[in-house]
């Protein structure tokens, strides 16, 4: 993305109250229990970038491998929601985050 690559899709796997509080910008929402051949099928084609909140969390590893396992080309997000706040990135939702003090025993942003 710093590079100006733009030829991918990312896919928060976080519960859908969790992505309405604060996201990616342009994140499509596919919660990990939602995972399904045909929502998979119906994701834009080419490279699906998962994230979930952060490294506390393996919801992103989980979907990753569903995803890939319906034959879907993934890459995982290390660090996830959690380090792209830390890193000053911006997001969207109803609710602003500070990364100061962002953590996954945040209510309601975890997977």
């Amino acid at each position: 993305m710093r590079d100006g690559l733009q030829d991918f899709t990312v896919v928060d796997v976080r519960a859908e109250g969790a992505r309405r509080k604060t996201h990616l910008p342009g994140a499509i929402s596919l919660p990990l229990s939602g995972i399904t051949p045909e929502r998979a099928a119906r994701l834009p084609s080419g490279l699906l970038l998962v994230h979930c909140w952060g490294p506390a969390c393996n919801g992103s590893t989980k979907g990753a491998m569903r995803l890939a396992a319906l034959g879907r080309e993934v890459k995982e997000m290390i660090g996830g929601l959690e380090y792209w706040i830390r890193e000053g990135r911006p997001t969207e939702g109803r609710r602003p985050v500070d990364p100061r003090t962002a953590t996954a025993a945040d209510p309601g942003l975890v997977c």
